[in-house]
């Protein structure tokens, strides 16, 4: 009995926590957002817009100067904790 205890135990360290990164959105001023590496950026994209009171279509959205799309993730652009999205209107 205690086996099967400390097995289990030892399954829930095993497995990894879901990594949250933090990505910085700019326009001029800087805005913080949380996000799952594996989220799609659209959340994040119609959160922002919802903020701000703009139309999402009238907001570009840029990595490294290239436009990102709704359906990429932090983790499709190898993006790392800290790293800026570029807001342009």
């Amino acid at each position: 009995m205690n086996d099967e205890r400390s097995n289990a135990s030892e399954e829930r360290e095993e497995k990894k926590p879901v990594s949250t990164e933090h990505v910085n959105l700019k326009d001029g001023n800087e805005v913080f957002f949380k996000i799952k590496r594996g989220t799609a950026l659209k959340k994040l994209m119609e959160t922002y817009c919802e903020r701000q009171g703009k139309n999402m279509a009238a907001v570009r959205f840029l990595v490294d100067g290239e436009r990102i799309q709704p359906t990429q993730s932090p983790e499709d652009l190898d993006m790392e904790d800290g790293d800026t999205i570029e807001v342009m209107m």
